[in-house]
């Protein structure tokens, strides 16, 4: 008899893959209402314009990254070292919001296995309707051509041949919100810092930046703002002494974004006289455009202009030892 196991859906955003794959992959994002609240008739139209002009502007800085983001390698080497650590009683999978692999992608290699229950597991540690809450979104609406009533059932969609897969009426699914304080995070995050410190860090400013997001989200309720600044608060108790601020990146469209701005804040630390920055991205946990373009290139470049005499960026999580604990111990209390 099969044995039943576990799902462990990762959830993340995803990236392009190819120079080919921009385009789309943009049009996916900007036609994503938990996004942007543009009126859904025009939005893939919208959406469509959009990325077609972004597409151009954007592609050279993913020839800067070689050509593609890593985004899918890494997640996916996550999912091989959390599979690992988990055991044969579970069944991790990896679903992209915006790219391959796709939620439905996931949703067909979890149900080859017999899954008696599945977990939504982000690696976004801090909850926003746009990021989790879309990726929660895109899975309740595909997960419903999985789960129907009887115990067994033929799905035809895996190349092109029938392959016995196994359906229930009422497999649980729980959600996992966010663990922007569960002190395994909290202490992934401060030995990934520390493994990357120079010996006189305390001569440093600590500059941590998150992903931007509209005011308007925030104000109508969303947890992101106040979420990211407890890890900062938790973080910087391992790191008595040392200045440090949070800022925002990755800007994009007319609307107002939460602020400071994380290049206007280099400008500003540099002007006041702190020379040597370390900049520690507290909202991405693998590498993407957001960090080896705009943190690297970008900003690492302006800090020279300004005349930094150090500018050290802190590497995401991607498969640190810790971290992955950090996930297993949110699947086994949710299992």
């Amino acid at each position: 008899m099969t044995k039943e196991k576990i799902g462990v859906v990762l959830l993340n955003m995803g990236g392009p893959d190819s120079l080919d794959a921009i385009q789309p992959f943009l049009y996916n994002l900007f036609s994503d209402h938990d996004i942007i609240q543009i009126p859904k008739p025009i939005q893939k139209p919208v959406a469509f314009l959009i990325s077609r002009l972004r597409a151009k502007k954007t592609k050279k800085y993913y020839e800067i990254m070689g050509g593609k983001s890593p985004q899918k390698e890494q997640t996916l080497q996550q999912a091989q070292k959390l599979q690992e650590i988990l055991g044969e009683d579970y069944k991790v999978v990896v679903a992209m919001r915006y790219w391959h692999p796709f939620t439905e992608e996931a949703l067909n290699q979890l149900f080859q296995e017999k899954i008696k229950k599945i977990i939504l597991l982000p690696l976004y540690p801090h909850y926003s309707r746009t990021t989790t809450g879309s990726s929660f979104n895109e899975f309740d609406r595909k997960v419903k051509r999985y789960i129907k009533p009887g115990k067994f059932a033929i799905l035809s969609t895996l190349r092109g041949t029938k392959e016995p897969y196994h359906y229930f009426s009422d497999i649980p699914i729980v959600k996992i919100n966010c663990y922007f304080d569960n002190p395994l995070y909290i202490k992934a995050m401060v030995e990934n810092i520390k493994e990357n410190l120079p010996e006189d860090y305390k001569d440093y400013y600590f500059l941590f930046t998150a992903h931007s997001l509209p005011e308007k989200i925030i104000l109508d309720g969303d947890p992101y703002k106040k979420q990211t600044e407890t890890t900062v608060k938790l973080i910087m108790e391992h790191f008595p002494n040392v200045k440090h601020s949070l800022a925002y990146q990755s800007k994009v469209g007319p609307v107002k974004w939460l602020e400071p701005f994380t290049d206007q804040e280099i400008e500003r630390l540099i002007k006041e006289g702190y020379k040597k920055l370390i900049v520690i991205p507290v909202s991405f946990v693998s590498e993407h455009s957001e960090t080896l373009y705009e943190l690297d290139y970008l900003y690492g470049n302006i800090a020279k202009e300004l005349g930094a005499e150090s500018f050290i960026r802190i590497p995401t999580l991607k498969t640190h030892p810790m971290f992955i604990e950090t996930l297993k111990e949110l699947v086994i209390k949710n299992s």
